[in-house]
């Protein structure tokens, strides 16, 4: 029985602002000796009974004041779940019952002696039900040889009622009991033949015996018809399990049975070719003895009669290294015991070993997504627009440069983009959350580029901060630092920098002493290096600690793919700037190809921004162009004919020879439908005519 069923679900309360008065009105109006006390959430919070009454009657504490003030703080609670079998709590008078932290009800002496009065009858009803509930008759007497019980197979079997015979001397209602005798001697006697209104009866009769004393003697007679009727069970069940057995040795999965206490019952074939183990090592043994011996790796029967419920588990059997699946079933009897655990076993291994392999086709095809999502993600963070495939191998390198800490020097012309090379590493490594500092080395006087890279402490030098001040390399710490220009360098601070590359130390000036600095190291140049490095202009082991990864960042001239893609992201870019909306015609993107852009990228976004700000119209033709820009007819590609043959043939040739070029040199139909001069819709219809496709 749980406290649940006898609690009172709407107890009376207090909340903790009641006074003591007003607790003593209460008490006398709903008859009650205690009542809980609550905060406006409905939390239990203590206590508060007649005893704090009577405490503030013999100490003269004012009745004005707050119950929250006197209650019992430290109160024992129940779980309305709980078994009151299982929990007692003798010197407690009133138990409140605390459910999620708020009050449910409450449970009093009063309610646990009605209770347990209450079980007491339903005991004892249940015990003539089960007593009249017997096949087998039960007639027991007192010490005086009188009826006690006489249940209702008795009744039938001697066709009289309980009433009628309790009471009365046993000789008179069955005079060949034989009770008086077991009453005399005190001897249990079994399997005793005994004969009743012409019917053959076995009867097995004890002593009661409570203290050591006889206290009376008991009867239970079975109709031997019935003994012979359960022989013909006993031979059916025979049969059953003989057919049971059959079935248990067809199985293809391994079967284990165990008792309610774990000991092992049987094994069938199917388990031992499996796990490569006789029964005879198993059977008798305790599951758990079993699993200690390392013979299996975990035991499901061990879990199954732990959980009580059905458990499901890899396991690992040691001599045939097999790999199974193992489910242990608890079977429970009709009162709820456990009694058998049936443990089923299915050898896995070949389909462990598929699983590994989908697993590593699985990884390997996640490999790729990931490779794929990279090259879509890698560039997201940097403005860099790249058709051309050099610069594509170049930023792929320089994307899986950047997962790495080795130190780069990015070569390329004035105007290539070598910063936003140095950008993208920075954001796609592991320190893009931290500082990205750009030097260029070229802009700052030499005699200041040691303290501004270095740093200095106060008074170091004449017009010196007295707090000092925080070098470049020192604000890039845990971050990134990109030297630009790097060739400009004077000669004395290569030799600070060679250091702080081998060491990762700075010293400032008129510092007492180096400090470690975590700071990845980016430079870049348009010089050659190399060959300063040979007039002695350029120390050669810095350029070595420098040179660990190379990057060329190649001209515009060698990329000229990119070209049409970075009009179109400089025109989007300044019309937003300005606020237009102008467009620049395809014949002067194809003159932008055929130039040679000696400033590179710079050149081309400044030469953009020139066009779009000074041409009055939306359209920026080719009247607009700085005349170093204009085409000369001698210097526009020319068609060239070597042959003669029918005129559409010969046109249809050159327009297929013009889209293939133009689906090998841009990405999408608009790209080439600007050089072309063309709709891009007649790009599409042209290319499907011809069966010319991208990449292909």
């Amino acid at each position: 029985m749980k406290f649940r069923e006898i609690m009172t679900t709407d107890p009376v309360t207090l909340k903790p602002e009641h006074r003591v008065r007003e607790a003593a009105h209460i008490f006398i109006e709903r008859r009650i000796d205690g009542a809980p006390v609550l905060d406006g959430e409905g939390r239990l919070m203590g206590l508060f009974t007649k005893t704090h009454l009577y405490r503030c009657i013999t100490q003269d504490i004012p009745f004005d004041t707050p119950v929250a003030d006197l209650m019992e703080r430290r109160v024992t609670t129940g779980d309305p779940d709980a078994i009151i079998d299982d929990v007692i709590y003798p010197q407690v008078g009133r138990l409140p019952m605390v459910e999620d932290g708020k009050l449910v009800g409450m449970v009093t002496r009063t309610d646990l002696a009605r209770a347990f009065f209450d079980a007491l009858r339903e005991v004892s009803v249940e015990f003539k039900t089960i007593i009249d509930s017997t096949h087998n008759m039960i007639v027991s007497v007192d010490t005086e040889g009188l009826i006690n019980i006489f249940n209702a197979p008795a009744e039938r079997n001697l066709r009289t009622r309980a009433e009628d015979v309790r009471g009365l001397p046993i000789l008179e209602v069955f005079p060949t009991s034989g009770l008086l005798e077991t009453l005399k001697t005190g001897a249990v006697e079994a399997m005793q033949k005994i004969i009743l209104n012409g019917q053959m009866y076995l009867s097995n009769r004890s002593p009661i015996v409570k203290d050591g004393k006889i206290i009376g003697a008991v009867a239970v007679l079975q109709d031997i018809q019935d003994l012979e009727n359960l022989t013909q069970e006993l031979a059916i069940v025979k049969e059953l399990n003989e057919e049971l057995d059959a079935i248990i040795e067809s199985s293809f999965d391994g079967l284990y049975i165990a008792d309610g206490k774990g000991i092992t019952l049987r094994v069938n074939k199917a388990f031992e070719m499996i796990t490569g183990i006789s029964s005879e090592e198993f059977l008798g043994r305790d599951v758990e003895d079993i699993e200690n011996t390392g013979l299996v790796s975990e035991s499901v029967t061990a879990l199954a009669l732990k959980k009580r419920e059905p458990v499901t588990i890899i396991q690992t059997y040691e001599k045939t290294g097999a790999l199974t699946l193992a489910t242990g079933n608890p079977v429970f009897d009709k009162n709820g015991k456990l009694f058998r655990v049936v443990s089923n076993v299915r050898d896995i291994t070949e389909l462990d070993n598929l699983k590994h392999k989908l697993e590593q086709m699985q990884t390997l095809s996640q490999h790729y997504q990931n490779q794929l999502r990279s090259l879509r993600l890698q560039y997201a963070n940097t403005e860099v627009v790249v058709n051309a495939p050099c610069m594509k191998e170049l930023l792929d390198t320089a994307f899986r440069m950047a997962q790495v800490d080795s130190t780069i020097l990015i070569a390329g012309e004035s105007g290539t983009g070598k910063e936003l090379i140095a950008e993208l590493i920075h954001n796609n490594s592991p320190r893009n959350s931290e500082a990205f500092i750009k030097v260029n080395c070229g802009a700052i006087p030499d005699n200041l580029l040691e303290s501004e890279l270095f740093g200095y402490e106060g008074g170091a030098f004449t017009g010196a901060r007295k707090e000092g001040r925080h070098g470049y390399l020192e604000m890039a710490n845990k971050g990134t630092i990109f030297l630009d220009e790097i060739g400009d360098l004077p000669y004395n601070v290569q030799v600070k920098l060679l250091r702080f590359l081998q060491n990762k130390e700075i010293t400032r000036i008129g510092g007492s002493g180096p400090f470690k600095v975590d700071v990845r190291v980016v430079a870049a140049t348009n010089r050659d290096l190399l060959e300063m490095v040979k007039q002695k202009l350029f120390r050669e082991d810095l350029y070595y600690r420098l040179n660990v990864v190379p990057l060329n960042v190649p001209p515009l001239r060698d990329r000229k793919e990119d070209i049409p893609s970075l009009v179109s992201y400089f025109l989007q870019r300044f019309n937003r700037k300005y606020h237009m909306t102008k467009r620049i015609s395809p014949d002067v993107v194809a003159t932008f190809i055929h130039y040679d852009w000696p400033g590179n990228v710079r050149e081309l976004e400044n030469l953009i921004e020139r066009l779009l700000v000074v041409t009055s119209g939306d359209l920026i033709s080719l009247q607009a162009l700085p005349d170093h820009l204009i085409p000369h007819e001698d210097s526009l590609p020319k068609v060239v004919v070597t042959g003669i043959l029918p005129y559409k043939e010969a046109v249809e040739s050159l327009e297929k020879q013009l889209i293939e070029q133009a689906y090998g040199q841009f990405r999408t139909t608009r790209q080439m439908a600007a050089q072309l001069g063309v709709n891009a819709s007649t790009i599409v219809r042209k290319a499907a005519k011809y069966g010319i496709s991208q990449g292909g």
